[in-house]
């Protein structure tokens, strides 16, 4: 009977334990939402709060509150579980992280820059933390090269949520960006590599028999990730995956690469679905985007439950490892002299005003890939015995919490300080991409206006790309647009889509973000025939909605510029086109080139200056006198 009793206390404790993990998980990401940092940091904190720092101070016996591994042998990871547990979901992580590594953005996003801080950059923080590691710790040059390959990484998971509300020059938005997207698989694959190099012997040295086992690790890691991405790729675009199957045969195939490539060679499951990911990523799959979406809302659930783990997993006795001032010391050489240092470098002639290079420099946090991977080669390197190796996951989780934390609560601060925060976003965000938008964007463009145009339809945006206008698909009832770093410098937000739904829709959920200066939308056709009750956030006429404006741009899709002399002269000009289906009203032009947009109510404009000018479309007034 006791017997039966211990048996269903342990299984209902492993299920409490299971069921904990998730909801704090899922609590601490919609935590991060909520108050915007990344996620990585409350998802650490909980952890450890739950583990070692629970056994600390909240319990009789020293047992911690959520315990992956009981004695090495018991709990809900019991001896190499946890291990395998890791494994696995880095290698989705890191598959996922691949697909996003696309070559042909490095070339569109500014090869002199980003490439050199992909590369160069890359290259200052391998080597100058591998050094300060060695010398400030004591390590051995094997786990410090292996410390700084894990710390190359910073990852858009944890810039987005920093950067999201800072208005930021476009240049040094992308340029952050577009580095952490890219540097993610990257740093990945050299913390990997340098992994794998340590393993063959045990960090005992570099003999033939550990040259030759490196070879297979990168031979079969790489083979296997190559081969199997162009099988799924085939299997995919012949149709022989039904669709609905085609993101769980996609995650099997992930898993299935992984360990049969860690069967042929030990470790070189890792490098394999890094490979497998790039080569995927950049291939002609129609796919790519679905596979991807579903790979992110697979990865937030194990990152989740990953981090809460692998933070509870942790002893009192590692923290107290870099309790001291060594890791202040590190910490300060990282963030103060390695990344401006690599910045500075990366950035020589390309035009970045100083200012802009120091902000660079401050951001860089550190992300989800280097502490998920420096949780699992932590793992399996003390397990191995390698010297120094209990250092390598505290170290890496300093960092991390360190980077995410001073970034999140200073990274605004420091850029009013540096001088690159904008202190008024002039910047236009127009929904829809249609031959009215594409006009009247074109038209804002040659005034010396950013505009950013958005559409689900992808005809739409690549007729705009084609005539030189800035613009991508999205749909506007996702998440992607909020995450868009780039658009910082958006003030204005123009909603001209034929639909009143959405245009609705993007007034009421972007006009904080993207419309502080101001948010307009097209009426409704039932707007338009109650004149009498037309919304504030209406635009350019109370008479005209998306059919009239359309009309209008297809007969005479031309802009016109018309002087106006004073308030009277505008009230008549306003008077006579409201009488003339074949003109609509857009915008007020001053003397030095201001755009001011025309609200729905053209008469609510009290001041006119000498020499502003009326901005309208379609047929011009000298005709129609004629």
């Amino acid at each position: 009977m006791v017997l039966i009793y211990l048996v269903f206390y342990t299984k209902l404790l492993a299920v409490l334990e299971l069921g904990g993990i998730i909801i704090l998980g899922i609590l601490a990401q919609w935590l991060a939402w909520r108050i915007k940092i990344p996620s990585i940091l409350p998802l650490i904190l909980i952890g450890l709060f739950v583990g070692p720092i629970s056994a600390e101070f909240f319990t009789n016996d020293g047992s911690k509150w959520i315990e992956p591994i009981w004695n090495g042998k018991k709990g809900l990871f019991a001896g190499k579980n946890l291990y395998y547990f890791v494994s696995l979901s880095i290698s989705i992580i890191l598959f996922e992280g691949g697909l996003t590594l696309k070559l042909k953005e490095i070339k569109n996003c500014g090869p002199a820059v980003i490439t050199k801080l992909i590369t160069l950059g890359s290259l200052v923080t391998f080597i100058g933390a591998a050094i300060s590691a060695h010398y400030i710790f004591g390590l051995t040059w094997e786990i410090s090269f292996l410390f700084s390959a894990l710390i190359i990484v910073t990852g858009p998971t944890v810039i987005t949520p920093i950067l999201r509300n800072i208005p930021l020059k476009k240049d040094v938005s992308a340029i952050l960006k577009w580095e952490s997207i890219l540097i993610d698989p990257i740093g990945a694959l050299v913390a990997v590599l340098v992994f794998e190099f340590i393993s063959v012997e045990h960090g005992g040295g570099y003999t033939q028999t550990a040259l030759i086992e490196f070879g297979k690790i990168i031979l079969f890691g790489a083979t296997f990730g190559f081969t199997f991405a162009h099988a799924l790729n085939y299997l995919i675009n012949k149709n022989f995956i039904p669709k609905y199957l085609l993101n769980v045969f996609a995650l099997a195939a992930v898993l299935g690469v992984f360990v049969l490539s860690d069967a042929f060679a030990h470790e070189s499951g890792l490098l394999a679905v890094v490979v497998m990911g790039m080569v995927l990523g950049n291939s002609n799959s129609k796919y790519i985007e679905e596979l991807l979406y579903f790979k992110e809302s697979l990865s937030v659930l194990l990152i989740s439950i990953l981090f809460i783990l692998l933070s509870a997993n942790m002893n009192m006795d590692q923290l107290l490892l870099i309790f001291n001032w060594n890791t202040a010391i590190l910490f300060s050489v990282i963030i103060f002299i390695i990344r401006p240092l690599g910045v500075f470098l990366s950035t020589m002639n390309s035009g970045l005003h100083l200012n802009e290079k120091l902000f660079i420099s401050w951001v860089g946090p550190r992300g989800i890939v280097a502490a998920g991977i420096a949780s699992l080669f932590g793992i399996t390197l003390v397990e191995n015995g390698v010297k120094n190796a209990e250092f390598i996951t505290p170290l890496v989780f300093m960092v991390v919490l360190g980077t995410v934390l001073l970034n999140a609560t200073t990274a605004r601060f420091f850029a009013k300080v540096s001088g690159v925060f904008l202190k008024k976003s002039e910047g236009i965000l127009i929904v829809g991409a249609s031959e009215v938008s594409r006009l009247i964007a074109k038209y804002l463009q040659e005034n010396n206006r950013r505009v950013v145009l958005i559409d689900s339809n992808h005809n739409n945006v690549d007729k705009a790309k084609n005539i030189g206008l800035e613009a991508f698909t999205t749909d506007i009832y996702s998440d992607l647009l909020e995450d868009h770093i780039e658009l910082n410098d958006i003030g204005f937000l123009l909603s001209l889509t034929g639909s009143s739904d959405v245009n609705k829709h993007a007034i009421a959920r972007f006009k904080e973000q993207f419309g502080e200066n101001g948010a307009f939308r097209l009426i409704s056709n039932e707007e338009k025939l109650d004149t009498l009750d037309n919304p504030k956030e209406g635009l350019f006429s109370q008479i005209d909605d998306f059919t009239s404006l359309s009309k209008v741009i297809q007969e005479n899709p031309k802009i016109h510029e018309e002087k106006i002399n004073n308030q009277q002269h505008y009230q008549k000009l306003i008077a006579e086109i409201s009488n003339n289906e074949s003109i609509i009203p857009l915008f007020i032009k001053s003397r030095r080139g201001q755009i001011n947009i025309l609200p729905v109510s053209n008469n609510e404009i009290e001041k006119i200056d000498k020499e502003d000018y009326l901005v309208y479309v379609g047929k011009s007034l000298n005709e129609i006198e004629k």
